[in-house]
């Protein structure tokens, strides 16, 4: 049962993506749905990251303590005054565990 639950994961992932990125298939998403689909990926992007950095155990946790936060805040500085998505990821992921391991 779990091996066709993968299975019929990877079709119905593959499948999607093929239809989008194949440039021969007639497929054209109109002006008003290629808009609505560009705030998709911040959308999820949000959706994962958010709970980790503000409820890390379970509860709201805002203050400097904060392991998640303080890096997250940091990383968010990093990436605006850099725009380097590599240096942004590797100091920001030296500072998250120099926090946690202090």
């Amino acid at each position: 049962m779990i091996m066709l639950s993968i299975l019929a994961m990877t079709v119905l992932v593959f499948a999607s993506r093929y239809l989008f990125l194949e440039p021969r298939l007639p497929l054209r998403l109109n002006t008003q749905t290629q808009r609505l689909l560009k705030y998709s990926s911040p959308a999820v992007l949000t959706a994962i990251w958010a709970p980790i950095v503000f409820m890390p155990q379970q509860t709201v946790w805002l203050s400097p303590s904060n392991p998640y936060l303080v890096a997250a805040l940091l990383a968010a500085v990093i990436a605006w005054k850099t725009k380097n998505v590599l240096l942004t990821t590797l100091v920001s992921m030296v500072i998250f565990l120099c926090l946690k391991l202090l």
